[in-house]
């Protein structure tokens, strides 16, 4: 689980240190977003298992429906806030490059995040005198 969570270590740098901004700037916590932030942390860190049976039409029909029913969920947010505010969009287009990769990754693609991660915690550690 470590080296899924380092696997979107930036993107969730990056957002701890605009909401750090936007704390300062506003004089008030943000508990809220906080939440949001975390929340959505624990659910980009999920890396799907591979099923131990085989779903049949109608499971994975099921399954897509309710994936597409969270992105769109996850696409009125953002719409939503890109409207309610000009800087949002400007953050998020200029960041584009570390969010991205993240929320677009299918499953193959996160297991290779893990693994590329542990590869790095190798290559660190063969780095670090004795």
């Amino acid at each position: 689980m470590a080296d899924e969570l380092k696997a979107d270590a930036p993107l969730f740098e990056l957002l701890s240190t605009l909401l750090q901004q936007v704390e300062s700037l506003s004089n008030e916590e943000e508990v809220e977003l906080r939440a949001k932030i975390e929340a959505l942390g624990l659910e980009v860190t999920k890396v799907p298992k591979k099923p131990a049976k085989h779903l049949d039409e109608l499971e994975i029909a099921a399954e897509l429906d309710r994936l597409s029913a969270k992105l769109d969920d996850v696409d009125k947010m953002i719409s939503s806030a890109m409207a309610d505010d000009p800087q949002v969009k400007s953050i998020l287009s200029s960041t584009a490059d570390v969010w991205m990769p993240v929320i677009t990754a299918n499953a193959d693609e996160r297991r290779e995040f893990a693994g590329t991660s542990s590869e790095d915690n190798c290559q660190e550690k063969d780095l670090q005198p004795n």
